[in-house]
């Protein structure tokens, strides 16, 4: 038999068909981010019940001139909009007039910029007034008149985040000190003014890593970490960002897209990755004694890629011929490197032996719905 007659080709059609979405990004409300005071207190009606989502608990101040609420975001941002819910029992026109302010002054209520004025809002109902992308730190409630009561039931602040790919995936790190699980590092919350419940965090170890797992394979073009605000922000300092399909190591042998020298508290620091094509996100920390806590992760970049390749095979035996018994070692394979949403299909049955050829990586396409 001529040796090239027995060459028989595999086409391994990676089943990456995912549907990118064309939404520009995602509107998430931060206020539960903050912390919240007010100019005086009524009994029990403490401020931070304009947060806690329940409309049925509300902040209150008392009669007085000048009432204000005040929300500390913990840092600024560029705002969507505002919600405001009035009570429902009695009382719903003392919400009217009310100014919603935004801006970087703690200190004094009207040197912020007035996002909109509340005329009136039905009781027990909820209004929105947008903001059109006001930026600032803080987001004031205020009534600039004379024996006056504020009260609100509950407060919304919506800010639009860019398209981010870590959104959704399944994420794991090497240990878990107390309940900083994973996907904390990936809930939208940066946790500044609790990272108990925003960031996640190995406990202290030896080469502590936490792995985002994409799904699919992307070209991403930027990594956005998130330091803690509260301390020890020098932890972060030597983080490794590495991008692609290999789960050796616990994916920690990927190529390098960055390295962290420093982020200052409560900072969130870019990483260009180029459009390095991978699978898998990892940030790892080399050295003993490590923590490793991420207070937000942000992927950003395109795909997923469709890609076809073509493998050519050196079989030790025709009993490795079998179709099943062939497939299914190669499907065990590529999972070992990072594949494992594949679908293989013989283009040729093999006669008798085949041989080994480099996978052929092909040009990065993104889906287009």
């Amino acid at each position: 038999m001529n040796m090239r007659d027995s060459y028989r080709s595999l086409s391994l059609l990676l089943g990456f068909f995912s549907v990118q979405m064309s939404v520009r990004g995602t509107e998430v409300n931060i206020a539960g981010w903050g912390t919240a005071i007010q100019s005086t207190l009524y009994y029990n009606w403490f401020p931070k019940y304009a947060l806690d989502g329940i409309s049925s608990s509300c902040s209150h101040t008392t009669t007085q001139t000048l009432p204000w609420w005040r929300l500390d975001l913990q840092k600024s941002y560029s705002v969507n909009r505002v919600s405001i819910t009035n009570r429902l029992d009695c009382c719903s026109e003392r919400i009217n007039g009310a100014e919603i302010r935004i801006g970087d002054v703690p200190s004094d209520v009207f040197s912020n910029p007035v996002c909109a004025v509340v005329s009136t809002i039905p009781a027990g109902q909820t209004s929105s007034y947008s903001c059109n992308g006001m930026q600032g730190r803080y987001v004031f409630v205020d009534i600039n008149e004379a024996s006056r009561i504020l009260t609100l039931c509950d407060v919304g602040v919506f800010v639009i985040f860019p398209d981010n790919l870590a959104t959704g995936k399944n994420v794991t790190q090497s240990s878990t000190f107390s309940s900083w699980i994973p996907e904390q590092a990936v809930n939208f919350n940066p946790g500044l003014s609790d990272p108990s419940t925003g960031c996640s965090s190995t406990t202290s170890q030896t080469d502590p890593w936490w792995r985002l797992d994409l799904g699919h394979i992307y070209q991403v073009s930027a990594v956005v970490v998130t330091n803690r605000l509260d301390c020890c922000p020098e932890r972060i300092n030597g983080a490794e960002i590495h991008i692609g399909n290999s789960l050796e190591n616990n994916g920690n042998n990927n190529p390098i897209c960055a390295v962290i020298s420093s982020i200052p508290a409560g900072v969130s620091a870019t990483f260009v990755c180029n459009n390095m094509e991978g699978r898998y996100v990892n940030l790892f920390i080399p050295g003993d004694l490590k923590f490793l806590t991420l207070c937000e992760v942000e992927v950003h970049g395109r795909g997923p890629c469709l890609k076809q390749s073509l493998v050519k095979l050196k079989l030790n035996s025709s009993i490795s011929l079998s179709e099943v018994r062939l497939l299914t070692q190669l499907e065990s394979a590529l999972a070992q490197r990072g594949f494992s949403d594949v679908t293989l299909r013989w283009t040729q049955l093999p006669k008798q032996e085949v041989m080994r050829k480099k996978l052929v990586q092909a040009q990065c396409a993104q889906t287009k719905r």
